[in-house]
């Protein structure tokens, strides 16, 4: 693994500043910078989330530096909830940031649950994000509008648990069958939607993935 340089930052959102961390690389020239979004606040969910870190750890070994960030309203983060809405313009600062620390370097934009749907989303539209992967996709959830991925041409992967509740293997694989390539599902057997007790499978289906979509 590359060795963790860790910078606590805040960023500038359009709610108020943004607490994140950045690990940095010692690579002087990384082929690409990555961003990965946390679940909801409201149950919890922050930038420190078991699944975050282990998406982050994978693409970390790469020596791709990776940032972290909490969703406004979460852990010192400033401005309230907000439905998912506002916290697409918490993710396209993110993105700025990167885009300034690591100019011309394309971004690998990674989410679970609440931040797979809102930071895909935002990935899908924004050409500074080239890859996208989502964890624990929650399909299943009656507020929640992944259609978008349907005219989303760029590399995805998808990484779900046949237990999880909150996107069924089966409502995964419907939505899975009509998405443009390249894409690549990823089905770990016998877990819920926090991947409990096979946290590495994710990791390791992550860094599977990236050997076939990272140049060299």
């Amino acid at each position: 693994m590359a060795e963790v340089f860790h910078r606590t930052i805040f960023l500038e959102g359009p709610a108020g500043r943004l607490e994140a961390l950045l690990w940095t690389s010692p690579i002087p020239d990384p082929l690409f910078a990555a961003l990965v979004c946390h679940p909801h606040p409201l149950f919890g969910g922050t930038m420190h989330n078991k699944v975050v870190y282990q998406a982050a750890k994978a693409l970390h070994r790469r020596g791709i530096p990776v940032l972290r960030f909490n969703f406004r309203g979460a852990g010192l983060s400033e401005g309230q909830h907000d439905n998912g809405h506002g916290e697409q313009d918490d993710v396209r600062a993110a993105l700025d940031y990167l885009a300034r620390e690591f100019p011309g370097k394309p971004i690998l934009l990674a989410g679970f649950s609440f931040g797979a749907c809102v930071g895909l989303h935002v990935g899908c539209e924004d050409a500074r994000a080239t890859r996208l992967i989502g964890l624990g996709i929650p399909v299943d959830n009656a507020a929640v509008d992944m259609s978008y991925l349907r005219v989303c041409v760029k590399p995805k992967l998808i990484i779900q648990g046949s237990n999880d509740t909150f996107g069924t293997r089966a409502s995964v694989e419907a939505l899975f069958a009509t998405l443009p390539e390249p894409k690549r599902l990823v089905i770990i057997e016998g877990v819920d939607h926090f991947f409990s007790r096979k946290l590495g499978e994710v990791g390791a289906a992550i860094d599977t993935w990236l050997d076939t979509t990272l140049p060299g």
